[in-house]
């Protein structure tokens, strides 16, 4: 599905880049399509950061645990 959606998106960016080279393209509706963009990536990757410290913690307390049974096996 996310391969059908990439070609499909990468269509449309070829039509829109035709259209563009032809003048025949709102500069209004292209500003739009990049702010929203731009948007989507920035919560994108304050999720992705968030994720990765929650994943971060998640690593460190193993680590604790594993050190503490490793004291318990000597």
């Amino acid at each position: 599905m996310m391969d059908f959606l990439k070609k499909a998106t990468e269509w449309v960016l070829d039509k829109e880049e035709q259209a563009a080279k032809n003048c025949r393209i709102d500069l209004q509706d292209v500003q739009k399509q990049i702010d929203l963009i731009l948007q989507k990536r920035d919560a994108l990757k304050k999720e992705c950061e968030e994720n990765l410290k929650e994943l971060d913690h998640i690593l460190d307390r193993l680590e604790k645990i594993k050190e503490n049974e490793m004291k318990c096996q000597r």
